[in-house]
């Protein structure tokens, strides 16, 4: 590898070197940022990357480009030519440049190395997108709902969410995609193939990159980590949602009830509990339906008696996990209790405290499907929902009457008793 002395740069030849040298002597300097082209028309196209001018326009999508090559690459994905080939697997592509770092996968050349993680690249432009995990760095913004992204690629893709643009078509079913990458993983699904093999455990995967994301899973290795309490993850992706923790954004919003998420599949569990009706998952002891089978996990605990949460300082055994910060806090003054700023009430969870913030502020996110009572927790919407059904599920022991609510069969029960000599009630405990 020959490597540049004022840049850094790497080429696999000593002509490609020269050429690119040529470009530091050029007397085409960029007055922006001092970067130099060979030519005129080259620093023409560059100065475009600081006024966002896009003059070429594509006929078909309307998309526009800064430079004509870049429109007559993009012109490749409705056309379909892919005029260079590898030479090793028959693979085509659209552009040199792909090609070229394509077969880096070959060779397994990964010249870019990241000084912070020693991960490697074979392309600048993954390193340059690998470097803002660590740094945090989102530049790339959506100008229509200011979503910000660490490379130009996401924002590309995520435009078509907001343009409903799906320009990769599937030639089997005519199913259409917005990204490459979905149309290849949807190809799989007529072909059925899964060439890249784990050689630990025998699991195999359609692509490298989840291959190669998996195999983390067995070495434990952790490349991407927080500057902020250096906390690290197997996947960029998890430190991304982490960083949410110590900024506080919540990106993900609710549309039903505007409850903000950091991760988009917390909003994905919350519509699904709070806000669907559908219920496919049944605890096997007593019939009762779920919306989720790790509601149905906890469920079953009440049945089987099991308490895996155990005190370390003494035999206690909890049920739940909050019963168990409750006694850590309340039995060995470990860990830290949760107040509400407006009436100092104490609490052991976050939820619990969120939930009874909103009895303050009057906010009611739980609307009934049968009235327009709204309700600020889950729990007080149940126990409504019980006045417009039939099903009475509490008895009283001492008659035949039955109950919707726990409390008016508590009530009832203090006075059918009154009623009762002591010899009349013995009999039935």
């Amino acid at each position: 590898m020959y490597s540049c002395n004022q840049c850094g740069k790497r080429y696999t030849s000593q002509s490609s070197l020269c050429r690119h040298m040529n470009i530091h002597a050029s007397k085409y300097k960029c007055t922006e940022c001092g970067r130099c082209c060979r030519s005129s028309s080259a620093l023409a196209d560059h100065r475009r990357s600081h006024s966002g001018e896009k003059p070429f326009e594509c006929s078909v999508c309307i998309k526009r480009f800064r430079q004509s090559s870049d429109l007559v690459k993009h012109s490749r994905i409705h056309s379909g030519d892919k005029p260079y080939k590898c030479h090793v697997c028959d693979k085509a592509f659209s552009g040199s440049g792909c090609l070229n770092r394509h077969m880096r996968v070959h060779t397994g050349d990964k010249p870019h190395k990241c000084h912070m993680c020693d991960k490697a690249f074979s392309g600048s432009g993954c390193l340059n997108s690998h470097m803002r995990v660590h740094t945090g760095d989102k530049p790339y913004k959506c100008h229509m709902c200011d979503k910000a992204f660490s490379d130009s690629g996401n924002l590309n893709k995520h435009m078509r969410v907001h343009t409903v643009d799906k320009p990769y078509k599937c030639h089997m079913c005519d199913k259409a995609f917005s990204q490459s990458g979905h149309l290849k993983r949807h190809m799989m699904v007529h072909t059925g193939d899964k060439p890249y093999k784990c050689h630990m455990c025998d699991k195999t995967f359609s692509l490298h990159t989840t291959l190669s994301t998996h195999m983390r899973f067995h070495t434990g290795e952790k490349p991407y980590k927080c500057l902020m309490c250096d906390k690290a993850f197997s996947v960029s992706g998890h430190l991304s949602t982490h960083m949410r923790v110590h900024t506080g954004d919540k990106p993900y919003k609710c549309s039903l009830c505007n409850k903000t998420f950091s991760d988009s599949s917390n909003l994905q569990i919350h519509k699904r509990r709070i806000h669907s009706n559908r219920r496919p998952h049944q605890c096997p002891f007593c019939g009762k339906m779920f919306k989720s089978k790790n509601e149905v996990k906890l469920h079953v605990r009440i049945h089987t008696g099991t308490k895996p949460y155990s005190c370390r300082h003494c035999s206690d055994r909890f049920m739940w996990y909050n019963q168990l910060k409750r006694h850590l806090l309340v039995s060995h003054n470990e860990g830290t209790w949760l107040v509400c700023t407006i009436c100092q009430k104490k609490f052991v969870s976050s939820g619990h405290l969120n939930e009874h913030v909103r009895g303050h502020e009057g906010v009611r996110p739980y609307v009934c499907s049968e009235c327009p009572k709204r309700f600020c927790t889950l729990s007080k919407l149940k126990h409504h929902q019980r006045v417009h059904t039939d099903v009475k599920s509490f008895g009283c022991i001492l008659c035949d009457k039955s109950f919707r609510h726990k409390r008016s069969v508590v009530k009832h029960f203090h006075r059918c008793a009154s009623k009762l000599s002591l010899s009349d009630i013995l009999p039935i405990f």
